[in-house]
């Protein structure tokens, strides 16, 4: 239920985004991963849990039970909305994304690092069109990693990666990475 790939750099990205950063280690063991989440919600002062579910049932219907049993609102603004104009609207907004795993056909190790761009996008189609692959990689297709959002107060520079290829996928692997300042646009 949980994105893997280079997990640890939520705490930059909490940093960039002066969000405060709290951690709880999780096996991912189906359903242990629910009570997991649960420990670590029930101690905060919160009404709900936003996700960017589009299209996981998988992952809704584990946030509804999570919600339901803390008596939370579950918050999915992107539910099954097209997973193209979502991507278009983040590449407007001058998102930073990056590709961190892809893991079906189709893809190779050159997506890894890649930035989500308009040419990317136009491949995604091409790719789903081809092999099936969810545009918005709901499947399990691909990961992402955000290094740069509007709410950024920082960005987040890859000092130093390696890319991993096993078998029919791979995934980048960010062993160091710094928050700098936005560079001012004139």
């Amino acid at each position: 239920m949980y994105h893997v790939p280079n997990v640890e750099l939520t705490e930059l990205q909490a940093k960039a985004a002066d969000l405060p950063h709290i951690t709880r280690y999780s096996s991912g063991v189906k359903e242990e991963e629910i009570e997991d989440l649960i420990s670590v919600l029930q101690t905060l002062d919160i009404d709900g849990i936003v996700s960017g579910a589009v299209a996981s049932e998988y992952q809704r219907s584990r946030l509804d039970l999570v919600s339901k049993k803390l008596g939370l609102r579950n918050i999915t603004p992107l539910w099954h909305k097209d997973p193209i104009l979502i991507i278009e609207s983040m590449i407007r907004l001058n998102f930073n994304i990056i590709f961190s795993g892809v893991y079906a056909l189709g893809f190779n190790k050159n997506w890894l690092g890649r930035r989500l761009d308009e040419a990317a996008l136009r491949e995604l189609i091409q790719l789903n069109k081809r092999y099936g692959i969810d545009l918005a990689g709901e499947g399990g297709e691909y990961e992402t990693l955000v290094l740069d959002a509007p709410f950024f107060k920082k960005t987040i520079k890859i000092v130093k990666s390696e890319k991993i290829w096993e078998g029919d996928g791979g995934y980048l692997d960010v062993q160091r990475a710094k928050l700098v300042e936005k560079s001012k646009k004139l």
